[in-house]
């Protein structure tokens, strides 16, 4: 790996990790920041969350700029997170009600499923227009795989994300659990598909 190309993949890291980073250490030290806000004039904010929450979407956006200008190009999935974690949390803000934020993940990974499912119904894997750069030798019994399993993947998280937040009665115990919880068993099943991947990759000596 060149250092261009080890510089661009630190970038992508950090735009797609660190809306969520903020998020989770805003809401952490939030009681340090609410006296700035209030001399700032703005209204006092009650919960952490919603400090975390304003931060978040402005996050969001930067995280899109960025991507735009450093990298030429915004993926579809930052498009709609953006978008969605745009409509929660104004609403989580507007109505002060931090269950709309809370929400959100589960809309988002519903969403992705439904997505992958359509995409296997009509023969036509979605996660080969995103990913297909990262693996270009993959077939297509490997792409029909991979697109299966993380639509499963997506169905079990929105389930367990429906869970969490009513079993987590503490707001902070869900946020690490949105941060770490879900940013682990994500890197964890992406690497649980390593088999599919070498099985359905290039042969030897193909794509040399």
């Amino acid at each position: 790996m060149t250092p261009a190309s080890t510089k661009s993949s630190g970038l992508k890291l950090a735009i797609d990790y660190g809306p969520l980073l903020t998020f989770f250490v805003v809401n952490s030290f939030g009681d340090r920041l609410r006296p700035l806000l209030i001399r700032l004039g703005m209204a006092p904010v009650t919960k952490n969350i919603f400090i975390a929450t304003a931060a978040f979407m402005v996050a969001i956006l930067v995280a899109i700029v960025v991507s735009r200008w450093k990298l030429g190009w915004v993926s579809a999935v930052l498009w709609f997170t953006g978008a969605v974690v745009g409509v929660f949390g104004a609403a989580t803000l507007y109505f002060q009600d931090e269950t709309f934020i809370k929400l959100k993940p589960t809309i988002l990974y519903a969403t992705f499923a439904v997505i992958l499912l359509f995409g296997l119904a009509t023969d036509r894997p979605l996660l080969k227009p995103l990913l297909g750069e990262v693996f270009p030798n993959l077939d297509a019994i490997g792409w029909r795989k991979l697109t299966r399993n993380w639509m499963l993947f997506f169905v079990g998280m929105a389930v367990l994300n429906e869970v969490m937040r009513r079993v987590l009665t503490s707001t902070d115990d869900w946020v690490t659990f949105k941060v770490f919880g879900v940013t682990g068993l994500t890197f964890a099943f992406a690497l649980a598909q390593t088999p599919i991947l070498l099985r359905h990759g290039p042969k030897d000596g193909a794509g040399q």
